[in-house]
């Protein structure tokens, strides 16, 4: 996808932390299990303190986010596309998600290395980490779930 402006890419991040937050709402409303239905509601609200983040970009100040190494399983870079269906299996939607994550991930990574200047480097670093927790919180998810089915 190519941009013409910051604006540009502002919008589209904005729309796509929309579209994540309403996938792990409607993921915690359908999850039966309490724990999970717990856990994507939180993925939603971080979502959205993203999308609060991107809008009111130049109002808040960044030097208090600090960007680290956050660990990747991998586990994700193996996995093809799937799309969301009613009805998913829980671990197809932990996948799904995990999916999710690693593109929001590489998009804001993308997006950090092109910026031209510092606090536009510095948000997208740290979306992108942000981003790189929910994919190991959710490759986690996933490990747990499958160990004792021998995966």
């Amino acid at each position: 996808m190519k941009f013409e402006s910051f604006e540009e890419i502002m919008e589209y991040a904005i729309s796509k932390e929309i579209e994540a937050a309403r996938f792990y709402e409607d993921a915690g409303q359908q999850e039966q299990f309490s724990g999970s239905k717990g856990i994507f509601e939180n993925f939603a609200k971080e979502e959205r303190k993203h999308q609060s983040m991107l809008e009111n970009f130049g109002k808040d100040n960044l030097e208090y986010y600090k960007v680290e190494k956050i660990p990747d399983l991998k586990r994700s870079d193996y996995l093809v596309d799937l799309k969301y269906e009613p009805g998913m299996t829980y671990a197809d939607i932990l996948r799904l998600a995990m999916k999710r994550e690693e593109k929001a991930h590489n998009f804001y990574m993308d997006f950090g290395k092109q910026a031209s200047k510092e606090e536009h480097r510095k948000l997208f670093e740290f979306l992108a980490q942000e981003e790189a927790k929910h994919k190991l919180k959710l490759e986690t998810m996933l490990d747990d779930y499958l160990a004792p089915l021998g995966d």
